[in-house]
C-alpha cells in the first residue's frame, strides 16, 4: 500500500499579490475608501480570520470581495488585532493582560493588507497603487515580494 504524503506547501498558492498599507483610519473606513477609489466592493467578512497563538487563538477582521467577472478575490485584512488575558504580567486594574497580535509578525509596522488573488498579466498593480496612494491619511503603499514573507501560513484562508 503507498502512502502519500501532503505538505503544507501544496496548498499555498502564489497566484496573489500583497500589498501592505501604512494609515491611521479604522478598517470599515479604510473599506469604504478602496471601494470608492478602486471600485471594488470590499464587505465585513463575517468570519475572522483566525491565528493560533500560544495562549490561545486570536482573530482579525477582514473585508472581502469576490469579483466573479474577472475571477478576482480581493481581500483588506487588519495586521494587528490585541485581545484580552487573564495572566498577572503587566496587568490592568481589572487583573487582565492585553496582548498584540500581529498576522504578519515580520511585517509589525504595516496596518492592513490588501491580499489580491487569482490576478493576470493585464493586473496594472502600479497603477492601483498610484489609486490608493491619492486617500488622505495613507502614508505609505507598497507591494510585498513573497520571498519576504515568513509567515505565509496565515495567508491562507
Amino acid at each position: 500500500m503507498a502512502i502519500h504524503k501532503i505538505l503544507i506547501n501544496d496548498f499555498i498558492s502564489d497566484n496573489y499579490e500583497l500589498i501592505a498599507i501604512h494609515t491611521t483610519i479604522d478598517d470599515y473606513k479604510m473599506a469604504y475608501l478602496l471601494n470608492s477609489s478602486l471600485e471594488i466592493q470590499l464587505k465585513k467578512n463575517e468570519k475572522e480570520i483566525e491565528v493560533a497563538i500560544p495562549g490561545g487563538k486570536s482573530a482579525f477582521n477582514n473585508f472581502i470581495f469576490e469579483d466573479k467577472k474577472k475571477d478576482i478575490v480581493w481581500s483588506l485584512i487588519a495586521n494587528k488585532t490585541s485581545f484580552l488575558t487573564n495572566e498577572q504580567k503587566h496587568s490592568d486594574l481589572f487583573g487582565n493582560e492585553a496582548v498584540t497580535v500581529y498576522l504578519l509578525p515580520e511585517f509589525k509596522k504595516v496596518d492592513y493588507f490588501l491580499k489580491i488573488e487569482n490576478i493576470d498579466y493585464e493586473f496594472d498593480e502600479s497603477k492601483m497603487i498610484a489609486e490608493i496612494l491619492k486617500i488622505k491619511n495613507i502614508s505609505s503603499v507598497y507591494t510585498i515580494e513573497k520571498k519576504q514573507i515568513k509567515s505565509k501560513n496565515n495567508l491562507i484562508f
